[in-house]
This record gives structure tokens, sequence and C-alpha cells, in this order.
């Protein structure tokens, strides 16, 4: 399970509330529903690109809808690296997901290697631009910068190193989608984040939130929701 905590913004870029969804495996989505605040969202961690057809195994937004859920994280690093899942693919999962009125967590991330051979931002500017093309509404989206090397490595990145990308993402949509968006838009850092770093993150005038793993299941992520208090 991995849960996420963001803030909402006005227009004069100040922090109103928190935001907390919890991201649980499909089968446990109602029960999830049944049992948590109606506070506190609810998300599915992946659904598939179209309504139904023959998909056996996989999940639709309607089927999350009828979970009672109302998000769906698209294009997780382990969704990319481990399922072979192509930027292509997760664009038009993000475009049907919104169509079907779901909430989207969309993520986007280097690996080892791809930083270490300085292309950084090649790669989630290429990811991101695939996003942006299917997006028709953002104010139901949430760009999760992820860096590969950092999740459940025990590594994070530096409050610095987060800052950074974080702050080029913001720019690539004042420069590619607009300055409204580049403004409201919520970018949230994922990879191996605890309640030991998450203020210092926090901190970081363009992370908005997180998107946490292992630490959510633990009685720090009160502190990581709490980042910014």
């Amino acid at each position: 399970m991995c849960s996420l905590a963001f803030h909402h913004k006005n227009s004069d870029e100040k922090y109103l509330c928190v935001c907390v969804v919890c991201a649980a495996p499909s089968i446990y989505l109602d029960f999830a529903r049944s049992l948590l605040d109606p506070r506190i969202g609810v998300s599915a961690q992946n659904c598939y690109k179209v309504a139904k057809g023959a998909f056996t195994g996989e999940i639709s937004p309607a089927m999350i809808k009828d979970s009672g859920a109302d998000w769906v994280i698209l294009g997780h690093s382990e969704r990319r690296h481990v399922f072979g899942e192509s930027d292509e693919l997760i664009g038009q999962k993000v475009a049907h997901a919104l169509e079907s009125d779901l909430g989207v967590i969309a993520c986007i991330g280097e690996t080892l290697e791809e930083r270490e051979a300085d292309t950084t931002e090649e790669v989630i500017y290429a990811q991101t631009q695939v996003i942006a093309e299917n997006v028709t509404d953002w104010g139901k989206v949430v760009l999760a910068y992820e860096p590969v090397w950092a999740i459940g490595t025990g590594k994070t990145a530096t409050p610095e190193q987060a800052q950074e990308v974080h702050e080029k993402l913001r720019a690539w949509f004042t420069a590619n989608v607009s300055d409204d968006v580049a403004d409201s838009l919520r970018i949230i850092y994922g990879g191996s984040v605890t309640g030991a770093n998450c203020r210092e993150l926090a901190s970081q005038g363009d992370v908005d939130g997180f998107l946490v793993g292992g630490a959510s299941l633990k009685p720090e992520f009160v502190d990581i929701i709490n980042a910014r208090a």
C-alpha cells in the first residue's frame, strides 16, 4: 500500500489544507473506503485505458468508482519498469481515467543510470509531455516526481535535488502549458519519504506534498501529513 499527502493552494500560493489519500490494492478498495474517515480519499494503484472488453485481470475506472474510490495512481515506476508500460500507454490511461471523472496521480521519474548520464530533464520532460497531451482538467491531476533510484532503497533525493527538479517541472509547465497550470499544479515528491526527512523536504518552495510507501504504514505518517504545520 502507499498513501499521499498533498496540499491545496489558493491563488496567492498559500497552502489551505492537506489532502490525504490512501492507495490500496484493488481488492481492498471497498474495504478501505468503508473503514476510513470520509475526509480521507481512496485511490487505486492502477487502471486500464478502456471501460470494458476482454482484458482479464485489469481494473477499469468504472470498477474503481464502484468501489467508492475517487483517485488512481498512473505511471508508477514499477508499472513502467517491472511491467513495461510505455509513456504512450500511460497517457491513454490518464485520458480515460479523467474522462471517467477520477482524479489522477501521474508519476514520472528517472532511473539511476539516467541520472548518472545527466539525462534527468530529458526523461522527465518526455514523460510529462505525454501526460500533458492527455489531460483535459488539470484540477484533477497531481504530478508525482519519484526518482526511481530513491524508491524503496533508503536513498532519498536531498531537499535541494528534489526542489531543483520540481522547479524545472514548474518552469516546463509555464513554457508548454500555461502560467495558471504551472502555479496551481500540485507537484509532490516520492522516494523513501519518512518522518525524519519530511519537514526539510516540505520546506522546499515547489514541493507540494508526498507520495509515501512504507512509511505510510507506520505512525510516522502523521508527521508526514503535518510536515508543513
